[in-house]
């Protein structure tokens, strides 16, 4: 499975910040081996946006040309109540190279970064699972089984997923982008704690006559947290804070189909639904529902790892925390984690380094998500903030689409200090 050249860093898990970490150690010359439990790249996914501090990465990747082709660019955000906009916040006025979001479907974002990785001679080795890992201060011991798909039961099929082979090896560095459900993670001990109320979305796209622009909405009615996404070719993504309805834990699987017919395993998320949706929480939205494309219920719990790694192994994205997804802040903090961790990893092969910028990712990370997820401290308001604004603080600070200092200058616009 390693082929000729043995990989100097196994990384696991092959969605947007696994691939992203697989590219970055490729481009710095270090042999990289990826894999994925999966048998292919997400067909839908709740992730849909890169920041503008993000956009500066794919430019340094050499892929921002290919990324802008399939998106469309958002400018700035609405924040509205039940009635009406109440404040703007402007993206183009950041002080990046790349002043806006740009929305782009996962499963596109996904396959330029595995294109890429394939152009440099690196393949995903897709139904590959991690099922143990030991570290140590020198290496990780690990354990890769390579799975197929087979089709058991006589009246009723059903498939399963069995072994048809384990390799075993020694691997210098490991890096867990293998999501919420961490195999590296629990391999570890790493505790994985809840840090606040788990929430649930109903998530609809579908096509519009509205002309949305270059504007995002968040939309703040009865308690609940509801967001509005332009989308290339005249849809729009509407996601819906569910208050009195919770959905499974299986709704965080990512789909591996990109058509969907139906309301399927959703037979609550009708259209219907959807106009009560709108007219009760957004009646500003004047747009028609010409077409709904995909429909989904998911589960979003708050969560932070107390360390983002030991010894040789180390952790990204979504293995390390869980967030509200308003803001698409888990995969883009997961994109600037990566840049820091492959930087060390790099530095520690080519015997430049001893650990120090480990340290130092495992901290300065761990600081800013604590910010993020409001354990340390509380979103402040100027003299001047208008009072419902300043009543939101919290809840902004997770939906804005921006991370860092960006995000502290995009809540400064509306009076909002972090």
């Amino acid at each position: 499975m390693f082929g000729k050249k043995k990989p100097e860093v196994l990384v696991v898990g092959a969605g947007p910040v696994g691939l992203m970490a697989a590219l970055e150690l490729t481009k710095k010359g270090i042999v990289v081996q990826i894999i994925d439990k999966e048998w292919q790249r997400a067909g839908h996914s709740y992730a849909l946006a890169l920041h503008a501090k993000t956009l500066k990465i794919f430019e340094h990747l050499g892929l921002l040309d290919r990324i802008l082709e399939h998106s469309h660019k958002v400018r700035s955000i609405g924040i509205y109540d039940e009635k009406e906009q109440k404040a703007k916040i402007n993206i183009a006025d950041l002080e990046e190279d790349y002043s806006f979001v740009t929305v782009i479907r996962q499963n596109i974002l996904e396959k330029v970064l595995e294109d890429a990785l394939l152009e440099l001679g690196v393949k995903v080795m897709w139904h590959h699972r991690l099922a143990h890992m030991t570290a140590s201060e020198t290496h990780a011991d690990v354990i890769i089984d390579k799975l197929e798909t087979d089709t058991l039961g006589y009246i009723i099929s059903r498939t399963e997923q069995v072994v048809t082979k384990s390799i075993r090896g020694e691997i210098p560095f490991v890096i867990g982008a293998d999501g919420h459900y961490s195999f590296v993670r629990r391999s570890l001990d790493i505790n994985f704690d809840t840090v606040g109320e788990t929430q649930h979305f109903a998530v609809f796209e579908f096509k519009t006559d509205v002309d949305l622009q270059n504007e995002m909405s968040i939309a703040f009615a009865n308690g609940s947290a509801n967001a509005l996404w332009p989308l290339p070719n005249g849809f729009c993504r509407w996601s819906f804070q569910l208050m009195d309805t919770e959905a499974s834990q299986e709704s965080r699987i990512k789909e591996r189909y990109e058509v969907q017919i139906g309301t399927g395993k959703y037979p609550k998320l009708t259209e219907e639904f959807l106009r009560d949706m709108l007219d009760s929480r957004a009646p500003w939205f004047k747009g028609k529902i010409e077409e709904i494309r995909w429909r989904h219920m998911v589960r979003f719990e708050r969560r932070l790892a107390d360390s983002y790694g030991k010894y040789t192994c180390w952790l990204a994205g979504d293995a390390t925390h869980m967030t509200s997804p308003v803001g698409i802040q888990g995969m883009n903090g997961g994109f600037l984690e990566v840049q820091d961790l492959t930087k060390a990893a790099a530095q520690i092969l080519k015997g430049k380094e001893s650990g120090t910028l480990l340290v130092e990712y495992n901290k300065n990370w761990l600081e800013q998500w604590r910010i993020l997820l409001g354990i340390d401290g509380r979103v402040k308001a100027k003299t001047a903030a208008d009072p419902w604004i300043a009543e939101q603080g919290n809840n902004l600070l997770s939906s804005i689409p921006a991370l860092t200092e960006d995000l502290s200058s995009l809540m400064q616009q509306i009076g909002l200090k972090i």
